[in-house]
């Protein structure tokens, strides 16, 4: 079996690396194709091959990453790098796209092979106008859409009418690999210095993420540091100036060497999301499950079948009160903490491993491939 793992803008490269080699041990030939990731390093490739096919004149000094002009550069060269991937994928058995960034034109450019995508985001999270009927389109030109919860499946098939034969339940590993980095940085000094309990807000801040509610839930903790970590899409000004004592800001992309040091001193991992349809799953909640972290989750998209398996306590969206009684009695009970460690490390090696996504989804392929 070959297959293809397309990522054509590198917006999740722990994920297809993780698919990737997850995959590759169960006796899949894959190459992941994709473009040059620009915040850093990303993991070295552990048995499947890489072809960095788009983008390729799109960073460099005047385009560097995030800006406009790298978006820029990246559109203008979008659609003659997606038609000469076409004719590649005739080397491929299967094609699974893990994100199609120009919807309004990728349903007509896809490759003639069985073609899969994986809905990340179910419907866009922060949609421009047309973007919603252009990723319902795109569901209908490819043969299977993977998506990572019971919530998912349910969500495309009822509210957008997805046949449910062309919707598959594969579950988001954990990312085990950023526990086993030879590399590892450790944290700088003034974090090394703090001794009270931890609770830890990280990745990309955005709107739906809900740390303005997070905030406003901290008010009432004692004895203990919020950290904000992560780089932000959105402003952050107003928040830090309001922000109450014991919050820290490290506003900015943090690599995967560094990763593992947050996350080992977190005593608790909070991911506080606002009320939302569009939201499946979370990178931020598979690399605590693979770090044993005690978590604290709104109850939205997947994250109920987390906290049902004993790996998180969960909480109403957009509730201070909730998810301050959520931190501080877990702050409070060790034994709680000891318990959710033990259920995410759990869980971790069995329904939300790779081990078992790439089971599932090889089934998938074999499904598809005449």
């Amino acid at each position: 079996m070959r297959a293809h793992i397309v990522d054509p803008s590198a917006f999740t490269p722990p994920y297809d690396h993780a698919l990737a080699s997850a995959l590759a041990k169960a006796g899949v030939q894959v190459e992941l194709i994709t473009s040059r990731f620009g915040y850093g390093a990303v993991p070295d490739p552990d048995g499947y091959a890489v072809r960095e096919l788009f983008y390729r004149h799109a960073l460099g000094r005047w385009a560097g990453p995030g800006s406009r002009a790298r978006t820029a550069a990246k559109l203008l060269e979008h659609v003659p790098d997606m038609l000469r991937y076409r004719g590649v994928a005739r080397a491929a058995d299967v094609v699974h796209f893990q994100w199609l960034p120009v919807q309004a034109v990728d349903r007509y450019l896809l490759p003639d092979r069985p073609t899969v995508l994986t809905a990340h985001d179910l419907l866009p999270r922060e949609a421009r106008p047309g973007q919603v009927a252009a990723q319902r389109r795109c569901y209908d030109a490819v043969d299977a859409i993977v998506v990572h919860s019971g919530y998912g499946r349910d969500l495309l098939v009822e509210r957008l009418g997805i046949p449910p034969a062309k919707v598959r339940v594969i579950h988001h590993g954990a990312f085990k690999h950023l526990t086993a980095q030879a590399d590892e940085v450790p944290l700088p000094e003034e974090l090394r210095a703090v001794d009270s309990p931890v609770v830890l807000f990280f990745g990309l801040v955005r709107p739906y993420k809900g740390l303005e509610t997070l905030l406003e839930a901290w008010q009432g903790v004692h004895g203990a540091e919020l950290w904000v970590v992560g780089r932000s899409r959105m402003p952050l000004d107003s928040l830090r100036r309001s922000a109450p004592a014991g919050v820290r800001f490290i506003p900015r992309f943090v690599s995967d060497a560094e990763l593992p040091a947050f996350f080992r001193r977190a005593d608790i991992v909070a991911l506080p999301y606002s009320r939302t349809e569009r939201l499946d799953w979370s990178g931020v909640l598979a690399t605590a499950l693979a770090f044993g972290r005690p978590l604290v989750l709104s109850d939205v998209g997947g994250f109920g079948e987390v906290a049902a398996a004993g790996a998180a306590r969960l909480v109403a969206p957009d509730d201070p009160a909730a998810l301050r009684d959520a931190i501080e009695g877990l702050l409070t009970d060790q034994q709680a903490r000891e318990g959710l460690a033990w259920g995410a490390l759990t869980v971790a090696k069995s329904t939300y491993s790779w081990e078992a996504a790439a089971h599932e989804t090889l089934t998938l392929y074999r499904d598809l491939v005449p």
